[in-house]
């Protein structure tokens, strides 16, 4: 027996997680994300919120997700960034380079790595 959830029941039910801390837009834009992949790929995923809050983790920015990583006061450190270096861009990019990022109107969702 299966259930098709609609991407309202879906973020509903990530919201309804007391262990996270999604905001309603983030839940979306993970949603969102995720039915595009099946979408693409042409494959159905089985919802489990436990795996996703453990896979995916939601930042206001790419400052507090540094900060978060590395700590406040190591994440320059730590991504190697000097003064010559656009910050936003470096973490941006090591992102990328390590993981997924999912921008929203809000903040920012990243994988784990």
């Amino acid at each position: 027996m299966k259930t098709t959830l609609n991407t309202s029941e879906a973020a509903s039910l990530l919201m309804a997680d007391e262990n996270a801390a999604w905001t309603m837009a983030g839940a979306y834009a993970l949603v969102e994300h995720l039915e595009q992949i099946e979408e693409d790929c042409n494959t159905e995923f089985e919802f489990d919120r436990v795996e996703l809050r453990c896979d995916y983790s939601e930042y206001t920015d790419l400052i507090d997700w540094a900060c978060s990583y590395y700590g406040a006061d190591t994440w320059r450190e730590a991504l190697g960034i000097d003064n010559d270096i656009d910050e936003l861009e470096a973490i941006s990019i090591y992102i990328h380079d390590h993981g997924q990022m999912i921008e929203f109107d809000g903040g920012i969702i990243v994988s784990a790595f």
